[in-house]
């Protein structure tokens, strides 16, 4: 299977633990024996859409281009990302607004919507720092049902997992190492 793996943090200064929960998603991806490309957000030059005239009829950056081709290819996708101010890191939220334009995630034609991302998988894992349960039965994960709905699930991908991690500055060792292996397996399975 063709994994990409979509990491969302928008600091490349020092690794932090959403890095740590990609590779160890890359380690057991490799383990299984499936084919594998990366994104790292941080490292492109993002820039904002401004207009809904630039969204739908805009020219995308050759990094978008890029991003598309990957997703095109891909059979499953991992996007991981922590949470901020209740959802994704703005510069991530750029870069799918760049890369998911119309006409590429979907297209109307004839009165109908055209998927173009049915038949792919993803999963999202998403570091916090309240408890995870919190943020989902309290606040509704916001954050997560956008791109899970909105975004991923408006273009057909199914079905779109999600690895919630809460409490991350208290996170022991010991927690670390059992998320780790947690997230190895998830790999290896492609899921």
């Amino acid at each position: 299977m063709n994994i990409l793996i979509v990491q969302g943090h928008p600091d490349h200064s020092e690794p932090h633990l959403c890095h740590a929960l990609a590779e160890a998603y890359a380690e057991g991806a490799r383990e299984g024996g499936h084919e594998l490309r990366r994104i790292t957000v941080a490292d492109l030059p993002i820039t904002f859409l401004r207009s809904a005239r630039d969204y739908a009829e805009g020219e995308p950056p050759y990094y978008a281009k890029e991003a598309q081709e990957a997703v095109m290819w891909a059979d499953h996708m991992m996007v991981v990302f922590p949470l901020w101010v209740g959802g994704m890191p703005a510069l991530l939220r750029a870069w799918f607004e760049q890369s998911f334009r119309e006409g590429f995630v979907m297209e109307i034609r004839d009165g109908r919507v055209l998927r173009h991302l049915k038949g792919k998988s993803a999963r999202l894992v998403v570091t916090m720092g309240m408890p995870s349960l919190f943020y989902r039965w309290y606040f509704g994960q916001p954050g997560t049902k956008l791109l899970r709905r909105s975004v991923l699930g408006f273009a057909g991908v199914r079905p779109v997992r999600q690895t919630l991690i809460g409490m991350v500055d208290k996170l022991t060792p010991a927690k670390a190492e059992k998320l780790f292996s947690h997230m190895r397996d998830l790999g290896r399975k492609a899921s």
